[in-house]
């Protein structure tokens, strides 16, 4: 069972850490288990009641209430709450619940519960992304195990990848050409996959390299495909020097193209950079970029 600290609580659950110490003190929401010197600790069981009884707060329940209710009793209500609302704040929280339960019929039945009501886009864009940039963040930072990160990852990539295959490859006259990769150490290609989808539903010719490219591969694929764009994603750790290093030697190397850049990483990068390259801030940005370029 995994344990987590009073930030990673509050971090999961948008719940302060301040609140959750006076929740404890007062109503007894969770009890957590104290290390030798006193830090709290909380189980995975802590974690999914304080995550339902913030859904339910935030649905105008008041915590005096939710404290007398049982998990059972927290858990009905909130599924009543979630059938009956396609808000994502509270689908997110739900996402949250079934990663750390590894419970993937109910990952899955929030999922396509949210594209019935959404569309599978905007599912992507509304529900699924920021989910994973949240979901990413906390792997970054130790609070959750990574093997519940890899397994909502596997079951968001079936999906995308279904999606993916069902758009028609794109054959007008002189397309605009995309070359979507991850560098050599990179292999968390969910974001590259989601922004194929978006690239190939806009009727744009991707090139898709995936995980871990090496430099000079790139290098040799524009000798054979031209393509007037790159894309790439930064996830893993990297310091920002050596960001900042790869980022210049792909614009000096391939001085014509446009290079979009994005991911958690490119969050820390400060200073100007060559004018070929284009941070993309998040997924909005990305689908005003291209309408433009269309």
């Amino acid at each position: 069972m995994a344990t987590y600290s009073i930030k990673d609580l509050e971090e999961l659950s948008g719940i302060k850490a301040h609140t959750i110490r006076i929740w404890e003190k007062r109503y007894g929401i969770v009890v957590p288990a104290r290390t030798d010197t006193n830090i709290r600790l909380y189980s995975d069981n802590d974690l999914k009641k304080l995550l339902n009884i913030s859904i339910l707060n935030r649905h105008g329940l008041k915590i005096s209430h939710l404290a007398r209710m049982d998990v059972e009793e927290l858990k009905e209500k909130v599924i009543h709450i979630t059938r009956e609302t396609a808000n994502t704040g509270l689908q997110i929280d739900n996402l949250i619940i079934s990663m750390l339960e590894l419970d993937e019929w109910k990952f899955d039945k929030i999922l396509n519960d949210t594209i019935i009501k959404l569309g599978f886009e905007e599912t992507l864009v509304r529900l699924m992304h920021p989910f994973f940039e949240k979901i990413g963040l906390l792997w970054q930072t130790g609070s959750i195990n990574p093997a519940q990160e890899h397994f909502v990852s596997n079951l968001l990539r079936q999906k995308l990848i279904v999606a993916i295959d069902g758009q028609a490859p794109v054959q007008r006259n002189n397309p605009v050409n995309f070359i979507l990769f991850l560098h050599e150490n990179e292999f968390h290609e969910l974001g590259l996959l989601f922004y194929s989808y978006i690239l190939r539903k806009n009727g744009i010719k991707v090139i898709y390299l995936g995980q871990a490219v090496p430099f000079e591969d790139l290098e040799k694929i524009t000798k054979i495909q031209e393509a007037e764009y790159f894309l790439t994603s930064f996830t893993t750790g990297i310091t920002e020097s050596a960001l900042v290093k790869y980022l210049r030697n792909l614009s000096s190397s391939f001085p014509n193209h446009r290079i979009l850049y994005t991911g958690l990483q490119t969050a820390k990068i400060n200073g100007n950079l060559p004018g070929n390259l284009v941070k993309i801030e998040s997924v909005t940005h990305f689908r005003e970029y291209i309408g433009l370029i269309r």
